[in-house]
């Protein structure tokens, strides 16, 4: 008899059992505890060859999940060989012992033993280019625009709240040095981090050395540009040298990555200045982490969303000028949206993954959390370009967001775009038109969790074989999805990447416009996008109230925003237009109320408000 308690038997006899539908065959099999000794009479469903294939399909994945390499050989003597059904079953599986299962025993040892997918990445990469253009040298550095006259803020919170351009100018005026503005963000960083949980680690040694040699550089007339001297942080999944990179994970909170990230080594060349490692959730899945869960600033009640929660929470709350994130699926338009930031999730390709935690090589993406979009502007010139080991990267010929000539642009509008946005850029030249991206493709979410879930279980293949799963921080996120993307067949996964090819080619098709505005958090558009490698720009367009404010009042709000989506390589784009609309209204320029709520606005602990889990559409 064979031990139903074993995880191998014991999954593979709910499967059996939900295949037949039967129930003298579930009492039966019950009985005689042999999941593996169910005839044609008892179990119609495998008269059907596809459903007999799959049967054994399960069996196979089922035994290489638990490393139980000798359960398909039990299978194989426990069977009754003089049924039909039980034949084919026994043949694929004899061939799945002696054939696959060694294959796929050696690969683990050859590259599934280290966790995160930092090394070994696969030959199979995603290039999101239409190929509707020629291809052209890489362009050269934007012209950034100059500001001049302008005066060091006496107070220091009017100095936490300045753009990057503000505070270039600042440093290469002398009327502040890079060492000052360390200190200050430093401290904000420390002051707020309690409230809202967005830090895992302050880098202040690293810190003061980087802004002690942007300093001395100045001094020698050296000047790198407007990120010299500017202090920003870092989501946790990006690795920096003697400094911890924990992937937001109580399995990884120790972890010390001695390598330097290309994104990490791109800024420092510029001169800019690493304060603060900040959170991201527990392997870059939503907002909880293993110190506990990233707050929105604008609204402390509220958890932030979205895997980049510390990025764009710290930059919301001023505690840095900008910060580095990253999006899979939604990991920095819901935190961007819900901080109230400006944010740029960049055309797939465009900034280097090297020393990143990866989930999906065909979908993860980095970008910048800024004040505005002339911010994110910057720090995409200083991080953009081919990363030599990341083969997905490229260096697209982006024209200069400065200079783009907005008035002739043709400028689509969904119907949940905010309308206050499409006035304002119709009154800056720009003709706008209703708009629709009409395909056919009717799984595109379902495409998604299938990409995304079985390149992260490649990616922590070691860390759910071995039961590391059982302690991570919300067991309804990865757990559940590593464990059912476990049995998504390979062709089965390859046939979502060829239906992903027929949606983007339906989208190039139907991409009449130059851009379009539309909802930023619409899951639909989410898991479009990030399938399709479009980039798109999170940009404040105002507030509302909270709902049930306390009867006193309250300056907690909600946050309104919008999205503005360009075509892959065309990053200069919506860059360019949502600079016009910045250039125009103040959104992106107001403080969240994190000192001054409001008398008597008392925030619960813990808080009433909750934030769904996501929803996954298959």
């Amino acid at each position: 008899m064979v031990d139903v308690r074993n995880p191998f038997y014991s999954t593979a006899y709910r499967i059996q059992l939900r295949l037949c539908g039967n129930k003298q065959g579930a009492s039966s099999s019950r009985k005689n505890k042999n999941v593996a000794n169910m005839s044609r009479d008892t179990c119609p469903a495998l008269h059907f060859a596809g459903t007999r294939f799959f049967v054994c399909v399960i069996f196979s994945l089922l035994a290489a999940t638990v490393g139980s390499y000798a359960a398909l050989s039990q299978f194989h003597s426990l069977s009754d060989t003089s049924s039909p059904c039980n034949k084919m079953v026994l043949e694929i599986a004899k061939g799945a012992t002696e054939f696959n299962l060694p294959i796929i025993r050696a690969n683990r040892k050859l590259v599934a033993s280290e966790n995160g997918g930092l090394h070994n990445p696969s030959v199979l990469t995603f290039n999101p280019d239409w190929g509707t253009e020629q291809e052209q040298e890489a362009s050269k550095i934007f012209n950034y625009p100059s500001i001049s006259s302008i005066q060091k803020p006496e107070n220091e919170e009017d100095i936490a709240f300045m753009s990057i351009l503000e505070l270039g100018a600042l440093i290469r005026t002398k009327q502040v040095t890079s060492e000052e503005l360390a200190r200050i963000f430093l401290k904000r960083l420390k002051r707020y981090n309690p409230a809202l949980e967005a830090v895992v680690t302050y880098t202040d040694e690293l810190a003061y050395q980087q802004a002690k040699e942007a300093d001395e550089l100045l001094a020698q007339g050296k000047y790198l540009g407007p990120l010299h001297g500017i202090p920003y942080g870092l989501k946790d999944i990006i690795a920096v040298p003697q400094y911890k990179t924990t992937w937001g994970s109580t399995t990884f909170k120790n972890q010390v990555l001695n390598t330097e990230a290309w994104v990490y080594k791109r800024l420092k060349s510029a001169g800019a200045v690493l304060v603060a490692k900040l959170v991201s959730g527990s392997l870059a899945y939503d907002d909880i982490w293993f110190g506990g869960r990233t707050r929105n600033p604008w609204n402390i009640e509220e958890f932030s969303t979205g895997s980049s929660a510390g990025p764009a929470a710290c930059t919301s709350a001023g505690m840095v000028p900008f910060a580095i994130g990253s999006e899979t699926a939604g990991s920095m338009t819901y935190p961007g949206a819900r901080c109230g930031v400006t944010a740029l999730r960049p055309t797939f390709g465009t900034v280097g993954r090297t020393g990143v935690m990866s989930i999906s090589e065909s979908l993860d993406k980095l970008g910048p959390f800024c004040r505005s979009a002339a911010d994110c502007t910057i720090v995409l010139d200083a991080i953009r370009g081919k990363d030599p080991d990341d083969l997905s990267s490229r260096d697209f010929p982006f024209a200069d967001p400065f200079s783009v000539d907005i008035t002739k642009l043709t400028v689509g509008y969904l119907e949940d775009a905010e309308m206050e946005v499409v006035q304002v850029l119709a009154e800056k030249g720009i003709k706008m038109v209703p708009f629709k991206l009409n395909y056919t493709v009717d799984s595109v979410q379902g495409i998604l969790n299938f990409t995304m879930d079985v390149d992260m279980l490649a990616h922590f293949d070691e860390w759910q074989r071995s039961g590391k799963d059982d302690v991570y921080e919300a067991q309804d996120q990865w757990p559940v999805e590593l464990r059912r993307s476990r049995i998504i067949t390979a062709v089965d996964y390859i046939q979502a990447q060829r239906a992903r090819g027929k949606l983007i080619r339906e989208v190039k098709e139907s991409f009449i416009v130059d851009a379009f505005i539309g909802n930023v958090t619409d899951w639909e558009k989410v898991c479009l996008g990030n399938l399709v490698g479009l980039p798109v720009i999170v940009v404040p367009a105002g507030f509302k109230n909270i709902s049930n404010p306390p009867p006193s009042g309250s300056r907690r709000r909600t946050t309104i925003t919008t999205g503005i989506y360009a075509p892959p390589k065309h990053d200069h784009i919506a860059l360019a237009l949502a600079i016009a609309y910045q250039s125009v209204t103040d959104h992106h320029k107001q403080r969240p109320p994190i000192d001054n709520l409001g008398p008597n606005d008392i925030i619960p602990d813990p808080p009433t408000v909750t934030i769904p889990p996501r929803i996954l559409h298959l």
